[in-house]
């Protein structure tokens, strides 16, 4: 045990705001019972989240250990604070974030992490690592912050992603997001993303038990994800950019054949849902939307073998506990339900979100499951692996 984790955490907290919300981010601060507003501090100037992040990770307390960041956009519990104080008692020397976007690959990695039964997860180190709510020992707060002011980059969750690269060791994500993205607007020009929800959003009481004992993946072999309507393959886990694989010229390297992909899209595929997916988002959306859930399943099956060797591995992974027959504790099955509740919306392009009916949603999460359970079948037909 290291000298830092024998020290009981003591977090200190900030909200990261523009003038124009101001009164937004204050109500949050009150709600939250957070002291700290970090204001930019050139609100004219050219838009920058870098620039009142670097504010708000100078904020941290004199005896605090732990400093947690908050933008003033999001929804959160009353005792955030207390929870992620929980979290660094568990993970005193990681970076930990408790929201990951619904659209991105670390999206997808928190939706396979939460199927295969994990609560926590090693971020893709590809990718920029979300800053709506995160929290760094204040050791590291100070480094980044000196990191930050020589990048010339304006967005925060990019700069942190470079500076967590070149230690091999990204942040830790909470794959029950505690908290929510409000809105659709951004002062820091992501607007264009359309609809930008967590990937995994639960409530406290199921993400407690969940962030306090179970288990961490550190890295899949490979990870399917989609993005505008087109599914992908990440492969590589190293630090340098990787380019977006499409499944079909990235399947070779995962031990399942394209063959028994499309048996069970043949065989096992719904054909009222098909219709109705097709009809409301076009023909290869259905195609590309059940394959990659196919894709999800066959990998959080061969991952959750894993899982239940780790000593840490009390509440039970394997994919048979669904929702309609749970048998691995009634958190870990909500935390799956919303898991998938978000998959079809997410994969959708940005412009088409919006549009999405509440019957529609219901539908995609129904036609997704479909999918996630013939994968999970799809390890023992083919004899991989993870």
């Amino acid at each position: 045990m290291s000298a830092a984790s024998a020290v009981p955490p003591r977090v200190s907290a900030s909200v990261m705001t523009h003038p124009v919300r101001r009164a937004q981010a204050e109500e949050l601060a009150s709600w939250l019972g957070v002291g700290n507003l970090a204001v930019d501090p050139d609100p004219t100037g050219p838009p920058s989240a870098l620039r009142t992040a670097l504010v708000a990770w100078g904020q941290a307390e004199e005896t605090a250990t732990h400093h947690l960041m908050v933008q003033d956009d999001v929804a959160a519990p009353a005792d955030l604070v207390g929870l992620v104080t929980e979290a660094a008692a568990r993970f005193p020397e990681d970076a930990l974030v408790f929201y990951t976007n619904w659209h991105a690959r670390n999206g997808a990695l928190s939706r396979l992490a939460a199927l295969a039964g994990a609560a926590w997860v090693r971020g893709v180190p590809q990718e920029f690592t979300p800053t709506l709510a995160v929290c760094l020992p204040v050791e590291m707060a100070a480094r980044y912050r000196e990191f930050g002011h020589r990048s010339g980059d304006r967005h925060d969750d990019e700069v942190l992603s470079a500076f967590l690269r070149p230690g091999g060791r990204m942040a830790l994500l909470a794959v029950p997001n505690v908290t929510e993205h409000t809105g659709t607007s951004s002062i820091n020009g992501h607007a264009s993303q359309g609809v930008r929800k967590a990937a995994c959003p639960v409530d406290e009481a199921t993400a407690r038990p969940l962030l306090a004992h179970g288990p961490v993946l550190e890295r899949p072999d490979w990870l399917p994800y989609m993005r505008n309507g087109e599914g992908y393959l990440q492969l590589s886990w190293g630090t340098e950019p990787s380019a977006h694989i499409p499944w079909r010229e990235a399947l070779p390297h995962t031990g399942v054949s394209e063959q028994a992909l499309r048996g069970l899209e043949a065989a096992h595929r719904p054909a009222e849902a098909v219709r109705e997916v097709a009809e409301a988002f076009g023909d290869r959306y259905a195609e590309e939307l059940w394959l990659h859930a196919v894709l999800l399943g066959a990998q959080a099956e061969a991952v959750a073998g894993r899982l239940e060797a780790r000593p840490e591995g009390g509440l039970e992974g394997r994919l048979e506990a669904r929702p309609e027959g749970v048998s691995a504790g009634p958190e870990l099955a909500r935390l799956r339900e919303r898991a998938v509740s978000t998959l079809g919306l997410a994969s959708l392009p940005a412009e088409q979100r919006p549009g999405v009916t509440p019957g529609q949603a219901a539908l995609l999460t129904e036609y997704a499951w479909s999918a996630i359970r013939c994968g999970s079948s799809l390890l023992s037909r083919s004899g991989r692996r993870g």
